[in-house]
């Protein structure tokens, strides 16, 4: 295998969790490029930490983009979330590098090299499934480590904001000074299929970001600017706020370095934080 050419545009793209928020972004992403996209989704494949149909699975892949996982895990589910997030990411980047697939694409989170990682059972289960991704020989191992990712379809903390912001709910964190960091699902998109054909990208790991990073308030008024309803926030102490344990993801900075990509890929996000938030808020109108 000649590792300096690049994969082509022919290639055939195995994207799993290709029906979830980001898989849905993706899928078009690659096809708009020319690549074959075999999509692998939970209805179509049953669970991933049981299942053992690779062949089929595998067939004639060229790379894998793996982006299925649990997703927002509680000290319950944490069995559970090594299972699917770690355990059965080795399997399957295991049983791709048995069958000649060249390249894996892991989507990471920018929270597992970071403090929050050993705060955030979710982001520790990313790292881990890092170091055993690293193990595994002969297959070029991609690893993307975004932060907070935003766009049409997006659920959980921001989506809650929005609807906060929408109905006019007084927010008490007016008094957060933080930098935080976030990534349009549309720009995501577009570094995933970077990664795919650009041959420097092999071995890499990557944190992405829209670019400049914001504070919690700005993305409140920014938000609020979208949707056409000024966000309405008030001054409280922080250090009040952060005795409620989930508050400490609107007041603690994250702040990602991208220069990488950038540098190496040439990569630059497509779409700017307004356009990003602009589609987003169409997308939350339209439900």
């Amino acid at each position: 295998m000649d590792q300096e050419a690049p994969i082509g545009n022919s290639a055939r793209i195995l994207v799993t969790g290709a029906t979830g928020f980001i898989g849905s972004a993706v899928c078009p992403a690659l096809a708009a490029r020319g690549f074959e996209v075999r999509a692998a989704s939970r209805a179509a494949t049953g669970d991933l930490a049981t299942f053992d149909r690779w062949d089929d699975l595998l067939g004639g892949v060229d790379c894998v983009v793996h982006l299925a996982n649990l997703a927002h895990v509680a000290a319950a589910q944490i069995a559970r979330a090594r299972e699917l997030n770690v355990e059965a990411t080795a399997r399957l980047a295991q049983a791709a590098a048995e069958r000649g697939v060249r390249r894996f694409i892991y989507l990471s989170s920018a929270k597992a090299e970071t403090g929050e990682g050993r705060e955030d059972p979710y982001a520790a289960l990313k790292a881990e499934a890092e170091a055993q991704l690293a193990r595994i020989d002969g297959i070029e191992l991609v690893v993307l480590r975004p932060p907070l990712v935003y766009g049409p379809g997006v659920k959980a903390n921001f989506l809650a904001l929005m609807r906060a912001i929408d109905h006019g709910l007084p927010l008490p964190l007016a008094s957060i000074e933080n930098r935080r960091s976030l990534i349009y699902v549309g720009n995501l998109a577009d570094a995933i299929v970077r990664c795919v054909d650009a041959p420097a990208a092999a071995g890499r790991t990557y944190p992405l970001s829209d670019g400049a990073p914001v504070s919690t308030p700005d993305l409140c008024r920014a938000i609020g600017a979208a949707l056409g309803h000024p966000a309405r926030l008030f001054h409280f102490p922080v250090a009040l706020l952060e005795l409620v344990p989930p508050m400490k993801k609107l007041t603690r900075s994250l702040e990602v370095d991208d220069s990488a990509i950038r540098a190496e890929l040439r990569w630059r996000a497509p779409f700017g934080f307004e356009e990003g938030l602009r589609a987003t808020s169409e997308w939350y109108r339209s439900r």
